[in-house]
């Protein structure tokens, strides 16, 4: 099975927001998945982008695949909240 970190697309018409999941790379883009990681909301000001970080980087680590989109977004979101300094 190949798990792909990509968006699932939910709301209203003209008013999408998305949630990030980890699904089987089979199934259909709204189908079932196996967790949901994270939201993004492109029609706000910000285009905010929330992602739990400790999931995003377990499902890394377990081999799935973000999407090209995913994949953008989560360079953004690093870009902009860089990890905090460790002692």
């Amino acid at each position: 099975m190949s798990v792909k970190l990509r968006l699932a697309r939910a709301g209203a018409k003209k008013n999408p927001y998305y949630h990030v999941v980890a699904a089987d790379s089979r199934k259909p883009r709204d189908g079932k998945f196996i967790e949901a990681i994270g939201s993004y909301y492109p029609n706000s000001k910000e285009k905010q982008f929330d992602v739990d970080t400790e999931r995003l980087q377990y499902w890394i680590k377990a081999g799935a695949q973000p999407t090209v989109t995913v994949g953008e977004l989560i360079k953004r979101h690093r870009k902009a909240n860089p990890p905090a300094a460790q002692a």
